[in-house]
């Protein structure tokens, strides 16, 4: 008997509460032939040790100085180049994100290649809608909000309550 082919899903957040709120999702990760994509920190070089193999990284995104905020268009656009590779290597079916920095450039290009794409708005915004979320909103296959109250501001979302 043939085995049933798993479905390709790129798990993709920024580094922080972000990424601590997708990793919320691990127990699904074995059903799926996954990838994790997250920003390269010291603070996330261990999970190559703990999903070897499928964890990626982009260029780290944060701007917290004026420094940073100069930088950060450069870093963009490079991981927006790492993003359309990323995008041909892993070829995923589906794009799970928690958002933020260097998400929007994945989940468009998921768009473009015909991929579906499931956003879940943080839950560290409960009153307002992120920059990530708002664009993301526009396209998303399945948009999910983790208050209820965040429907006001995307009325066609999915209140799925907290992933925590």
């Amino acid at each position: 008997m043939a085995k049933k082919k798993q479905k390709k899903v790129m798990f993709i957040a920024s580094t922080g509460g972000h990424l601590s709120e997708l990793l919320q999702l691990s127990p699904c990760f074995s059903k799926y032939d996954f990838s994790l994509v997250t920003e390269k920190t010291k603070s996330n070089m261990g999970l190559r040790d703990k999903y070897p193999k499928r964890v990626h990284y982009m260029i780290s995104g944060t701007y917290t100085t004026l420094r940073a905020k100069l930088v950060y268009p450069f870093k963009l656009f490079f991981n927006c180049w790492i993003s359309l590779f990323l995008m041909i290597k892993l070829r995923p079916d589906v794009v799970v994100t928690t958002g933020s920095h260097n998400v929007g450039p994945m989940c468009c290009l998921a768009k473009i290649f015909r991929k579906k794409v499931i956003f879940i708005e943080t839950f560290a915004n409960s009153d307002t809608p992120t920059k990530c979320g708002r664009l993301v909103y526009k396209f998303a296959d399945h948009f999910i909000v983790q208050w209820e109250n965040m429907l006001k501001y995307y009325p066609d979302a999915i209140y799925g309550g907290w992933i925590w």
